[in-house]
C-alpha cells in the first residue's frame, strides 16, 4: 500500500491514462512528478506530452523541462541529444540561455565534475573529452547570453574544467620529460602556456620548457624560458632545486601511458 500511495496522489486519486488527459493536464503531471523527484515518471509523461501535442508552448517547454529530468536521472546520452534538440528547434526560446548551461552541466557531470574532488580523485587522469566539450558549452553561453544569470557559475566551472585540463597537459608533460623525449614534453608544455595562461600549472610548464631546452642544448631557449619563471613564479620549487623537480612518486609514472601519454 505504501508503494501505491505516491501514484495515487500523483495522479489525483486513480492512475489516469495519459492519451486521454489535455495538454494542460499532461504537463501538470509530469511537473508534479518533477518537483517530487520521479525522474523517471515525468520523463514518461513528457514524452508523451511532445508525442501528442508536438507543437506549441507546453511541448517547447516539456523537452526543455525532460532534458533535465534525464539529467537528473543519470542519462547523460539522452539528456544531451533532448538538449540538443530542443536547441536546435527552439534558438529564440526564452530560456534558450539555460539550455545552453545545462547541455554545459551534463558533459561538466560526465567528466567527473565535483564529485572528483568529494572522493578525492585525480580527475587529470580522466578521460578529457567530456571535459573539453563541457569547456566549450559553457563557453558558448558566455558568448551568446554574457548577462544571463547562469553565467557566474559557468565561468566558476570553466576555471575548475580548465585547470583540470592543463594538469592533464602538464602530466603527460613531464613523463615524456622523464623519458627524455624532450621535443614531445616541449609540445605539451607549449600548449599549456598557449591555452591555459591564467592555470596555476603554467609555471610548471615553464619549469618543464627549461628543462627540455637544456637537455637539447638549447641555451637561448632554457635561458628566455628560466627568466619568464623568475619573473612569474619566483617561488616556484624548481628554482630552489632544478634536479629534484618534478618529484613524483614511482607509481604515477606508471599511470601516465593510460592517459595518452604513452
Amino acid at each position: 500500500m505504501m508503494l501505491l500511495l505516491p501514484a495515487c496522489a500523483l495522479f489525483g486519486g486513480k492512475r489516469e491514462n495519459p492519451d486521454q488527459m489535455t495538454v494542460e493536464q499532461l504537463y501538470s503531471q509530469a511537473r508534479t512528478a518533477l518537483h517530487r523527484s520521479n525522474y523517471g515518471g515525468a520523463e514518461k509523461l513528457y514524452e508523451r506530452l511532445i508525442a501528442r501535442f508536438p507543437f506549441g508552448p507546453y511541448t517547447e517547454q516539456s523537452q526543455l523541462e525532460l532534458a533535465y529530468a534525464q539529467y537528473k536521472d543519470d542519462k547523460a546520452d539522452d539528456a544531451y541529444s533532448t538538449i540538443n534538440r530542443f536547441i536546435k528547434t527552439y534558438p529564440a526560446a526564452r530560456h534558450i540561455d539555460y539550455a545552453y548551461y545545462l547541455r554545459g552541466l551534463i558533459n561538466f557531470n560526465r567528466s567527473g565534475g565535483m564529485l572528483v574532488q568529494l572522493f578525492a580523485q585525480d580527475r587529470s587522469r580522466r578521460d578529457q573529452g567530456y571535459a573539453v566539450q563541457s569547456f566549450d558549452d559553457f563557453s558558448q553561453l558566455l558568448q551568446r547570453y554574457p548577462n544571463s544569470k547562469y553565467v557566474p557559475d559557468a565561468r566558476q566551472r570553466m576555471i575548475w574544467l580548465r585547470n583540470g585540463l592543463a594538469q592533464f597537459e602538464l602530466n603527460i608533460a613531464e613523463y615524456y620529460l622523464r623519458r627524455k623525449v624532450y621535443v614531445a614534453a616541449l609540445d605539451r608544455a607549449q600548449y599549456i602556456i598557449e591555452h591555459y595562461q591564467q592555470a596555476p600549472q603554467t609555471g610548471d610548464a615553464l619549469a618543464v620548457m627549461v628543462k627540455a631546452y637544456r637537455a637539447l642544448g638549447e641555451t637561448t631557449l632554457a635561458n628566455d624560458s628560466l627568466g619568464v619563471l623568475k619573473l612569474n613564479y619566483p617561488d616556484h620549487p624548481y628554482l630552489k632545486d632544478p634536479s629534484g623537480w618534478p618529484s613524483r612518486p614511482a607509481w604515477f609514472w606508471k599511470l601516465i601511458p593510460f592517459m595518452g601519454g604513452g
